[in-house]
């Protein structure tokens, strides 16, 4: 732009009547980059869901407020609003300066109802706010319009996006738009492919004008082009951290879809230290092993893990899985009341043969070798395995949640089929 038309666009500006230009500044179409609007050529209304994957910062809260504010003026009525946690929905997707209570014209904005976690339009339409970590809330209710923000950071994404896909049944024509970091999910996979879907992508940069000054320099020296930079700046999938001990790749590569007829079959238990609301999850997966061009071979057939159950509740479930996989033994970690896990099983069936193993090495050093032999082709899984694969592909980076309890069980597993078979079949507690 030159000077002289710098001059005639301030000029044009100071013209136009205050209460106008008020609200100009408020019409996001107006303002709001092609990412924010559009998705591979086409608006954002003119596909079942609308998936916004971008960089910290650039501008996906404001796009999902922006994008429910332009369905209530467009008719919708009922809309869920779903974050990972309520904290997260009232102070992001509600409060700061991106969020629904602070977008628009403030003649536009809606009420806000706290203990009913629901705000109102003056055209009647109503809005209420859900937590990703009870996907049972989103049952009972209907919807014809939903934004879901950070999607990715969902501790039951597969349940909650269940569920609110199953709510948005009001109206012709019902609208889901979902806001999120991108992580790499066999969900968020499935999501991108599907044929109803619109993406966009935006980076961290791209929104530079609306950041502190100084921001994206100091994060690019920071973060630039390292694995975490790459995801959490330019909103890019990175499937594998660098230096991953497993690897989508390795695990893709082997897959199959049945098993041979195998020699033995063990369930591996990698049973929480405490029981109760916070307690880990009990790692429980099921592998046999087969002789494939003379070598020992393992094969991955099932993960039983259980998030939060008592003894008695992950003894029987063992229990079970030993009964229908028509397992050799069940193999446990002593590390945490070896006495305990022996007689929690033998209290179900006293007969079930147990494999007492005690960790001596880091959990790194034990899951090593066992990655190893997945890159050799030792390992393979049958079907899809997402959770177990999920955990496994983020041990020891940056997206590492919690305990990897599914990845414990299945190196227990693997390490007593493939480096153990020259070791006598059972050793008791």
């Amino acid at each position: 732009m030159t000077p002289k038309s710098r001059a005639a666009a301030r000029a044009f500006v100071r013209a136009i009547p205050g209460r106008e230009l008020e609200w100009y500044q408020h019409q996001w179409r107006g303002t709001a980059r092609p990412d924010q609007v559009d998705g591979r050529g086409k608006r954002s209304e003119e596909t079942p869901i609308w998936l916004v994957m971008g960089g910290r910062g650039s501008g996906k809260t404001r796009t999902g407020a922006e994008w429910v504010r332009e369905q209530v003026k467009r008719g919708k009525r009922r809309i869920a609003l779903v974050a990972p946690t309520l904290h997260a929905a009232r102070e992001v997707m509600l409060g700061g300066d991106s969020g629904l209570l602070s977008c628009g014209h403030i003649l536009e904005r809606p009420s806000y109802a706290p203990t009913r976690r629901q705000l109102t339009w003056a055209n009647g339409a109503v809005a209420e706010i859900f937590s990703a970590h009870d996907p049972d809330s989103l049952r009972g209710p209907q919807f014809d319009c939903a934004w879901g923000d950070e999607f990715c950071a969902w501790p039951d994404a597969d349940a909650t996006l269940s569920n609110l896909r199953l709510a948005l049944r009001l109206g012709s024509d019902p609208r889901l738009c979902l806001t999120t970091t991108p992580k790499p999910m066999p969900l968020l996979d499935r999501l991108i492919a599907a044929p109803g879907t619109t993406v966009t992508r935006s980076r961290t940069h791209d929104n530079a004008a609306h950041l502190a000054p100084g921001f994206i320099a100091m994060m690019e020296e920071s973060y630039g082009g390292t694995a975490l930079g790459r995801q959490e700046l330019d909103g890019e999938i990175v499937r594998d951290h660098p230096g991953a001990i497993f690897t989508r790749d390795a695990i893709d590569a082997h897959r199959v879809s049945t098993a041979p007829k195998l020699d033995r079959v063990i369930i591996a238990l990698d049973p929480p230290a405490t029981s109760g609301a916070s307690s880990d999850a009990c790692g429980m997966v099921v592998v046999g092993v087969a002789e494939q061009d003379g070598q020992p071979h393992a094969y991955v057939l099932h993960d039983g893990t259980m998030e939060r159950a008592g003894p008695q509740v992950w003894a029987a479930r063992a229990v079970a899985l030993f009964e229908q996989f028509e397992a050799d033994c069940i193999v446990a970690e002593t590390n945490q009341g070896g006495e305990m896990i022996s007689a929690m099983l033998a209290s179900i069936d006293a007969d079930v043969p147990v494999v007492g193993r005690h960790a001596s090495r880091s959990k790194a050093s034990r899951a090593m070798p066992v990655g190893l032999l997945y890159a050799r082709g030792r390992v393979h899984h049958i079907g899809r395995l997402d959770a177990l694969e999920d955990e496994l592909c983020a041990f020891g980076g940056p997206h590492q949640s919690g305990s990897p309890d599914r990845m414990d069980a299945l190196v227990w597993a693997v390490s007593e089929l493939l480096s153990r078979r020259s070791t006598p079949r059972l050793s008791f507690f």
